[in-house]
């Protein structure tokens, strides 16, 4: 063991692409980091490498990246969620004093840092939980960084993560303390559904353009460049813009050769779209034997009322969108009241403003929506939010119907729609199926006519007896 004075200001466990790239980001800004790599020979070709004439220091035993770290020692891992994480944590505590710091920088899920915590709290130890966004570029130049867990952690990492992370116009951090506990990673996993549907709300857009208005890669780029001057402002429509005017090898649009099936990795498991992308063959099967009307939509011969039918679909991807927002923040407001978190609401929104796959202008009217009313129960009921779903609501209802008519399939459109429709009905038929469930298993059910909390059972059929079921639930 080195007896000089340890030099290391954080440790970062797992040299894959983006902690190689976090490592890089810390060192520009004058931070010294000490790596280790279960694969120890990954810390030596770093270090010859990417991380040549930096000041990057290497450890090929968990014990000497401890040793090379000033105290409180701060260790942060991005190795894959689950049980590498257990086994690492396993690994690094028979090394650390009380106060020092671990850092868990994967997408874990909000419920096993709960966990960890816990456990590494009863040991005197402190535990952050943080989302990175971003991708590999975020990493290198300046992610969205989410962190949640111990709150007598977050000073002892604030000045390296705010460094680190990316920043907004007026110089402000795309990373503050998102809460106590799992927060920072329940934070992070709503962003990720928020992304996949920011994607397929795009992909919708574009079929509609495609098949239904017949406009071309050069087309789709002009489109989606004006789109990215407006409202729409973000990084998923300026990416999408550049991959239109993308060319291959031999001159032709390179999307056109891309085959159109979604791949899925663990965090995106049970998304519709993708699963049903992933049916290839058997799509190609169903639509020699499946008819349906012909996608190509009549106005689209006219100049007038083909532009007019362009703007709707950016309306209606606006909407969809700002629904999809809306529900993360639900989720969110659900989260904190069922585990007793602070989350820090016009925080979360100016964390997702830069550096991250969600990160678009309106971001900022949601911070200010906030900071209106800290206590806002829905975004949807923001002023600003209510006058623009009044604005774009006509031509979001138009595109979803045209849609439906020429049968080109925009599921995160239409369930957008009716998710507003349902969250603005004072009554659903609901009462009917409560009514169901309590003539086949005895559920019970409330009254409109009776205090809420007293529940009723009938005997439907004159055959059923009196008992309700209290612990069969469907």
């Amino acid at each position: 063991m080195e007896n000089t004075t340890p030099q290391g200001d954080i440790g970062l466990i797992g040299l894959a692409v983006m902690g190689q790239n976090l490592v890089l980001n810390m060192n520009d800004h004058g931070y010294t980091v000490v790596v280790y790599n279960r694969t120890t020979s990954k810390v030596d070709e770093f270090l010859a490498n990417e991380a040549k004439g930096t000041k990057v220091q290497g450890a090929h035993s968990i014990q000497e990246l401890v040793s090379k770290l000033k105290r409180p020692r701060r260790v942060m891992m991005l190795v894959k969620a689950g049980q590498p994480v257990d086994d690492f944590i396993a690994q690094i505590t028979p090394y650390l004093e009380p106060g020092d710091i671990i850092i868990d920088g994967g997408n874990s899920l909000y419920n096993d840092t709960n966990r960890r915590q816990r456990e590494l709290e009863a040991k005197g130890l402190l535990f952050i939980g943080t989302g990175v966004s971003g991708g590999e570029e975020g990493a290198r130049r300046g992610p969205s960084i989410m962190p949640g867990g111990s709150p007598a952690a977050w000073p002892h990492v604030k000045d390296i993560f705010q460094s680190i992370s990316a920043k907004v116009e007026d110089g402000s951090p795309c990373c503050d303390w998102v809460g106590e506990e799992g927060a920072g990673h329940y934070v992070k996993m709503v962003h990720n559904g928020i992304e996949y549907g920011d994607m397929q709300l795009i992909c919708e857009a574009y079929n509609i353009l495609k098949n239904g208005l017949g406009l071309n890669e050069q087309e789709l780029h002009d489109v989606f460049a004006e789109w990215n001057k407006g409202d729409l402002d973000s990084y998923l429509i300026e990416i999408s813009r550049d991959i239109f005017a993308k060319k291959d090898t031999d001159g032709t649009p390179l999307l056109s050769k891309i085959l159109d099936t979604a791949g899925q990795k663990g965090t995106v498991k049970s998304v519709y779209a993708r699963c049903v992308s992933a049916l290839k063959e058997e799509r190609v099967k169903a639509a020699r034997k499946l008819k349906g009307p012909n996608p190509s939509i009549p106005a689209a011969r006219n100049a007038k009322k083909r532009a007019k039918l362009i703007d709707e679909v950016r309306q209606a991807l606006y909407a969809s969108k700002i629904i999809s927002y809306a529900q993360g923040y639900m989720l969110m407001r659900a989260a904190a009241a069922e585990y007793g978190w602070k989350l820090n609401w016009g925080g979360i929104a100016l964390m997702w403003r830069g550096g991250c796959i969600i990160r678009s202008r309106f971001l900022g009217k949601i911070k200010e929506a906030f900071d209106k009313k800290p206590k806002l129960t829905n975004l949807l009921f923001d002023d600003f939010f209510k006058g623009e779903m009044k604005k774009n609501q006509k031509a979001w209802r138009n595109v979803v119907a045209i849609a439906a008519k020429r049968g080109i399939p925009v599921p995160a459109f239409s369930t957008a729609l009716s998710f507003f429709d349902s969250y603005r009905s004072a009554v659903l038929p609901a009462n009917l199926l409560q009514a169901q469930r309590d003539f086949f298993g005895a559920h019970t059910y409330e009254r409109v006519d009776k205090p809420r909390g007293q529940f009723f059972h009938t005997n439907w059929t004159g055959q059923g007896g009196t008992t309700a079921s209290t612990t069969y639930t469907v």
